[in-house]
């Protein structure tokens, strides 16, 4: 079985600078995949870097429109 790093709600929340009640309201909706243990809510941060990733954008370039 691969280990995986997991991360807080607060720890997600300041590696992605979003808001902890966005990150609650994400895993309420079960829109983000996470691993309780006990009480405790964790997110993996394999989801979190993949997030990062396939949302960048590069910049237009001087003049470019965006279609």
């Amino acid at each position: 079985m691969k280990s995986e790093q997991l991360l807080s709600v607060k720890e997600a929340a300041a590696r992605t600078g979003r808001k902890v009640s966005t990150w609650r309201k994400d895993i309420l909706n079960r829109r983000v995949p996470y691993v309780k243990i006990g009480r405790s809510v964790r997110i993996p941060l394999e989801f979190i870097e993949r997030m990062i990733r396939e949302g960048w954008r590069d910049p237009l370039e001087p003049g470019e429109v965006l279609r």
